[in-house]
């Protein structure tokens, strides 16, 4: 009996590893082409960040990477689309502060919860906010900013990508500290509102760095302050809000890779180490740095923090401000 049972387990030792011999190797991510989604419209800040981590993560996993802009609702409409995509890994999102730490106080129903409902790979690139001015107006500092915002109550419009956006709440913000009333005028995204501050139908905004410096060396529109608790090394010649006198201000931006909440992870590991690898590079440092922008690249885990940190920070500021969207 015992030589029998031997026999068996031997043969049956044999089937299962010519089984196994026989089962094609699991392929290693990705197999095809990965979707980043940008939840605003094309030529704003996220979007000038995503294009090039896009086409050197293409290169490392041989793979396209489609940059997918779903614009609108202050970007809550592709960070919807983001949350309820397939947690297989082939669907990211470059989430924003905005998106992802401010919407869902913000809004009654901004669709998504970002602490359940996506994983947090890391965050990309901190930015600080410049305030800008069109030159038509007579002002050259934030103190005279100030002044004749008072002389002139509601006579200045400032410009914002859209209702809720991180612009719109770092200018309600300076409104609030400063004592001043500005008329808001919401775009669809940092392109459109752009133009019109480059035109002078709005003379006045907080906008990611990205997008104003190349016109701030221009002379197309006047730098008066940072919104960074320090000058940033891109913009030290600018005065911080801080040094102009309203203590305490402090709006930078940041921008962070996320995935689909339930993504397996190894997928999640495997996308961690190729987009902090990328982003450490000398070629897309040089390029962020040329924006604007400091890579940061840090932990899944002190991501995680910074959000849930961030995500009670905004949510106070927002209650404080008597700010809501329905």
């Amino acid at each position: 009996m015992k030589t029998i049972l031997k026999l068996a387990t031997a043969i049956l030792a044999t089937a299962f590893t010519q089984l196994a011999a026989a089962q094609p190797a699991a392929q290693p991510y990705p197999t095809k082409p990965v979707k980043i989604i940008v939840p605003f419209p094309p030529g704003g800040g996220t979007d000038i960040l995503a294009r090039p981590l896009a086409q050197k993560l293409s290169e490392k996993w041989s793979q396209p990477v489609i940059i997918d802009n779903r614009g609108g609702a202050g970007g809550n409409i592709g960070t919807k689309a983001a949350a309820d995509a397939d947690p297989d890994g082939y669907t990211l999102i470059l989430g924003v502060l905005g998106t992802h730490a401010v919407n869902q106080s913000l809004y009654a129903n901004a669709g998504f919860d970002s602490t359940k409902d996506f994983a947090a790979i890391t965050m990309v690139a901190n930015t600080p906010n410049i305030l800008v001015v069109h030159p038509s107006v007579p002002v050259k500092t934030v103190k005279e900013l100030i002044d004749y915002a008072k002389a002139n109550p509601g006579k200045l419009n400032y410009a914002t990508p859209g209702n809720g956006t991180p612009s719109h709440l770092a200018t309600e913000m300076f409104k609030s500290m400063a004592g001043v009333d500005l008329t808001h005028v919401p775009y669809k995204g940092s392109g459109p509102a752009l133009t019109d501050m480059l035109g002078g139908q709005t003379q006045v905004w907080i906008a990611n760095a990205p997008v104003v410096l190349p016109f701030i060396k221009t002379g197309k529109l006047r730098a008066l302050a940072t919104t960074s608790a320090r000058r940033p090394a891109i913009a030290n010649d600018i005065p911080t809000l801080q040094e102009a006198g309203l203590r305490g201000y402090e709006a930078d931006t940041w921008y962070g890779i996320f995935a689909p909440a339930k993504t397996p992870k190894p997928i999640l590991e495997k996308l961690h180490a190729d987009i902090v690898d990328v982003l450490r590079s000398p070629e897309i440092r040089a390029t962020f740095a040329s924006q604007g922008a400091e890579v940061v690249a840090n932990s899944s885990e002190q991501f995680t923090q910074q959000l849930r940190a961030d995500v009670a920070r905004w949510k106070k500021v927002i209650a404080d401000l008597h700010l809501r969207i329905d």
